[in-house]
């Protein structure tokens, strides 16, 4: 388990090849008194990752399964496990494959959130063709997860590994009263223990019950393997739906959020008024430590009233931003995308559960020399996309204003 001092320098440089564009931000909002007819370039700057480019005729790479059928515990009788939904996958590169986590959902009820959610696991040798486990690895069970778990299930799963090889998963339990980001270890991606609720035990358990989601675990390379480090001693990870926190630990397990001078959890970065991310800043992936700071990768939920959303987007989508925070205060946002570097665009992330548009991106994995990044279309399948940082491309586009 490494500081960040010992990470490797030059593939970090690698992955933080520019795009060509060296400004702080990438575009600023537009004069809304106007109309811009035309789709137009969206240049990232040197501190971002990407553009991402989704191969052509590969996505979606997972998609629902009504065949797949389970012995659910919970249930107490088979189950088509997957036959609904599969979406929000986390990602990770293991034995020169990448490994993806996704969220699958049964078909128990009609709605948003209503229905019984397990964690699949499929592996893959190039990122796009999946084989897939028969059953989840991850589900509501009779342990000592239960409270917290049933009926709802597991959700949005993001993964990383540590030095010695122990994954370690954040992960949603919820049991349609409070959602809790979880923790659970595993040698294997394969057989998990469950730990509770990430918060349990940090202030006497002030935030037991607290709401939260998203939990973004720091990473940095060493060599060719992106692992989590340190940051000023301890473990860090980004958190959070409505806005953007952090939390500490001594040993991945139990976190400690981090306070702010009135007692109460320290705000990073929140929603911004007229921006993609006007309603939410929910965190995506792992972090990464790069030689220009943390960079944190995010959902951006866009608001629905005129007014406050950006009007270039559909209300209430859901977009991918960046957020680069400072590597001696990692508390401290020091440069932050003003569009999304990548957003609905294909026809099958904008049909789905989620019609307004969402790539939802929780999995990114180092592979190769590249990343690859999953993500959930419109709460109903999975997509990934490649950056190669010696081949960067456009991010994309940004859209015309919409009057």
């Amino acid at each position: 388990m490494k500081q960040f001092s010992t990470v490797s320098f030059f593939i970090l440089s690698l992955a933080l090849i520019a795009c060509g564009n060296k400004n702080k931000s990438n575009q600023s909002y537009p004069d809304k008194t106007r109309t811009i007819s035309v789709e137009s370039d969206n240049r990232l700057p040197s501190w971002a990752f990407g553009g991402f480019v989704r191969p052509e005729g590969a996505n979606p790479v997972i998609r629902p399964d009504t065949t797949s059928v389970f012995n659910c515990p919970m249930r107490k009788k088979t189950i088509g496990w997957e036959e609904s939904d599969t979406f929000n996958p986390a990602a990770i590169a293991k034995d020169g494959k990448i490994y993806v986590l996704y969220r699958a959902e049964d078909n128990s009820a009609v709605g948003i959130g209503k229905r019984t959610s397990r964690i699949g696991l499929a592996e893959s040798v190039d990122g796009v063709t999946m084989k897939r486990r028969p059953a989840p690895v991850m589900y509501p069970d009779e342990d000592n997860a239960k409270e917290y778990e049933w009926e709802g299930g597991c959700e949005d799963p993001r993964i990383a590994v540590t030095e010695d090889g122990t994954y370690i998963m954040a992960y949603t339990a919820w049991n349609r009263k409070v959602p809790r980001l979880s923790i659970a270890t595993s040698k294997d991606l394969v057989t998990w223990k469950k730990h509770g609720p990430a918060f349990a035990d940090a202030y006497g358990g002030r935030f037991k019950d607290m709401a939260c989601k998203s939990g973004s675990i720091v990473t940095g390379l060493d060599g060719d393997r992106q692992v989590i480090t340190k940051v000023n001693g301890k473990y860090l990870m980004y958190w959070g739906e409505k806005a953007v926190c952090a939390a500490v630990s001594e040993d991945l397990v139990s976190w400690e959020p981090v306070l702010d001078e009135n007692n109460e959890l320290k705000i990073l970065i929140k929603p911004r008024k007229g921006y993609f991310d006007s309603a939410l800043t929910e965190c995506g992936p792992p972090a990464i430590l790069t030689k220009n700071g943390i960079l944190l990768l995010y959902n951006g939920k866009n608001r629905n009233d005129d007014e406050g959303r950006d009007k270039r987007f559909n209300a209430g989508a859901y977009c991918a931003g960046q957020v680069l925070f400072d590597l001696r205060e990692p508390y401290k946002a020091i440069e932050r995308l003003d569009v999304p570097f990548f957003r609905p665009v294909e026809a099958f992330e904008k049909s789905g559960q989620y019609v307004d548009g969402t790539v939802f991106i929780e999995g990114l994995a180092y592979l190769h020399k590249k990343w690859y990044l999953y993500y959930g279309c419109a709460d109903s399948e999975v997509g990934m996309a490649i950056y190669d940082p010696d081949n960067p491309a456009k991010a994309d586009k940004i859209p015309a204003v919409s009057h």
